[in-house]
């Protein structure tokens, strides 16, 4: 298996981010908006979804038509958060767990979903092989990314206001573990990790303090809507989100999904108390209705 472990991961283990970030923050037109590009590039039906980086489920209203639906993050505060949230749902699984190195066995789910996470991950490459890997023939990934080239960058560079060059391909680290990417740059890494691009949107046109002072919005995200489409063959507003498909076709994914992240044992079925892995005999706990994948409950 590959070597994960001195990836820097950027972790909301305690943070306040449910409160300090989206509610009560301004940010009614941001949700709207993501909502809209989500609602045109998710899949209509399907049996297992795993959202990489959920959070405290803040998108999960957008799976009801999903069987069953895995919420992964490395945060387990914010993963409590969305169960005390969400309330009691058979359909949904919570696994607190490293997206570098995920515990799902191969062929899992036939869609991912990822948004607002690619800007926190140094490795794009591995996240992308690694959302492949746990992904069926011929399942669909939609995610979301930070977009270097956006106009505001662009015209601020032009005119001297900022050193950095949106026109790089690189990937351009503003503050530690945050980056912007370069469409043609993410592109590129979604074709070698195996995907197939579908669809596009362009998200967060209208992204400005201004604006919402003076509309609502609901207002706002709704012309944004409008100009998601069209707006993806130019690639001029701060979010990107992509549509890709993984080649191929696949009509049965595993009842029992579970994988040891330590030596790659697959499938693993749960325990009460957690999954114990006859491998290595790690033991990752069930705790608080949570599957802990971030560190083993010790060898039996």
């Amino acid at each position: 298996m590959s070597d994960v472990s001195t990836i820097a991961i950027c972790d909301y283990e305690g943070s306040s981010y449910r409160t300090e970030f989206w509610e009560g923050q301004g940010r009614e037109f941001e949700d709207r908006a993501e909502r809209i590009a989500l609602r045109h590039l998710l899949p209509s039906t399907g049996r297992r979804l795993v959202e990489v980086g959920a959070g405290f489920g803040r998108l999960v209203d957008l799976y009801a038509h999903f069987e069953e639906v895995i919420l992964l993050d490395y945060s387990r505060s914010m993963l409590q958060e969305a169960r005390e949230r969400l309330g009691p749902n058979p359909r949904i699984v919570y696994v607190a767990a490293n997206s570098y190195q995920m515990p799902l066995s191969s062929s899992a789910v036939d869609t991912v979903v990822m948004v607002r996470v690619a800007h926190h991950l140094a490795d794009i490459p591995q996240a992308l092989r690694e959302l492949a890997r746990v992904l069926c023939a011929g399942g669909i990934l939609v995610m979301e990314y930070a977009n270097k080239r956006h106009l505001k960058a662009m015209v601020r560079y032009i005119i001297g206001r900022q050193r950095w060059s949106p026109f790089i391909l690189d990937p351009y680290e503003f503050a530690p573990l945050n980056f912007d990417f370069h469409p043609t740059w993410m592109g590129q890494r979604l074709r070698e990790a195996g995907f197939r691009i579908e669809k596009e949107r362009a998200v967060s046109h209208l992204r400005s303090g201004l604006l919402k002072r003076w509309l609502p919005g609901k207002v706002l995200a709704q012309v944004d809507g409008w100009l998601q489409r069209p707006g993806a063959a130019v690639k001029l507003a701060p979010s990107v989100f992509v549509r890709a498909r993984r080649p191929g076709s696949s009509t049965v994914l595993p009842e029992v999904y579970f994988r040891c992240p330590t030596c790659g044992i697959e499938p693993l079925a749960p325990g009460p108390a957690g999954i114990l892995c006859p491998a290595c005999r790690h033991l990752w706990p069930l705790r608080e209705g949570i599957y802990d994948f971030k560190s083993p409950n010790g060898s039996t």
